[in-house]
């Protein structure tokens, strides 16, 4: 034992010695720092081998791992789960005299917004991303004990100006399907935006190129509608683009092995019934309505999704 601590003590001392040379060339400083070397001991020199382990760096913590998906999980495995509720917005702001009756429905006022994320985060609910929904639904991976889904479509601006400061409040995370023909448009988020979004943990989806019907796309259309907004959306962002979102949440199922060949892993429609075989292509939402207090917001959640 004593000879490995004189080793160790040695070892210390001709590396504290070549480090203190190496910062000048000059012999006499070399000198005159070895000088001031103290004296050590072999208690000193376990006494530094300790002090230095205290003080080292700790390692960096890693990167959270993706959450784990089957593609191949059938469609009765994926029914047997119990659904997440999903909320589906577009405008955040005001109403305004030239809004209609039907409009209000889809333009939430600031501070009814403010109210219903509230309600969710003091009734202990806990938001989810597209992946961990899409690992819970194919593998059974485990979700908060309350989680909720919060979508957000068309691109509005004031889904960035005033949802998301309110999201981020309360460390939620939302969804957002871009449709691509709007962005850098007024009123609408800009390219930065979106990054910014995506850089800060949201996940970015796509919601079309310019909004039109799926089910009536022939042709080129899944070129223009599907391929090009997705790349447009992955160059933006960094980040595989592989969700979307269904213009007027209308499907149908020609729709789905379009979509599937061009690299989009689920789509989200709004609150008709799922699809019998392709579950992860029909996800329900339900739009929350500009009417809603969050007491009716509540109850119609909780029943929408039981």
């Amino acid at each position: 034992m004593n000879t490995r601590i004189t080793s160790c003590f040695s070892t210390l001392l001709i590396a504290a010695t070549f480090t203190f040379s190496s910062c000048d060339n000059t012999q006499t400083q070399k000198l005159a720092m070895a000088d001031e070397v103290p004296a050590q001991t072999p208690d000193t020199a376990l006494t530094l081998v300790a002090s230095a382990e205290k003080t080292a760096a700790p390692a960096p913590a890693p990167e959270p791992a993706a959450p784990a998906i089957d593609l191949s999980a059938d469609a009765a495995s994926i029914f047997a789960k119990k659904q997440v509720p999903i909320l589906c917005y577009h405008q955040i702001r005001d109403w305004q005299a030239s809004d209609s009756k039907q409009a209000k429905d889809y333009i939430v006022p600031t501070d009814r917004f403010k109210e219903q994320i509230k309600m969710l985060a003091d009734s202990g609910y806990q938001t989810v991303l597209p992946d961990q929904l899409i690992a819970y639904l194919t593998t059974g991976a485990p979700l908060p004990e309350k989680p909720v889904m919060i979508t957000f479509d068309d691109t509005n601006l004031d889904q960035y100006t005033n949802a998301v400061p309110e999201l981020e409040k309360y460390g939620f995370k939302g969804v957002f399907f871009i449709m691509t023909v709007s962005l850098n448009r007024p009123r609408y988020m800009t390219r930065e935006q979106v990054k910014d979004l995506s850089d800060k943990g949201h996940a970015i989806g796509s919601h079309t190129w310019d909004h039109h019907n799926v089910k009536k796309f022939q042709g080129q259309d899944w070129v223009t509608q599907v391929e090009k907004p997705k790349k447009v959306l992955e160059e933006i962002t960094g980040q595989p683009v592989t969700y979307f979102a269904y213009p007027f949440g209308l499907w149908n199922q020609q729709a789905i092995p379009e979509l599937r060949s061009r690299g989009v892993t689920a789509a989200f429609q709004l609150a008709t019934k799922r699809d019998e075989q392709e579950p992860l292509y029909t996800i329900r939402r339900i739009i929350a309505s500009g009417y809603w207090g969050s007491d009716r917001l509540y109850k119609n959640m909780v029943g929408s999704f039981d």
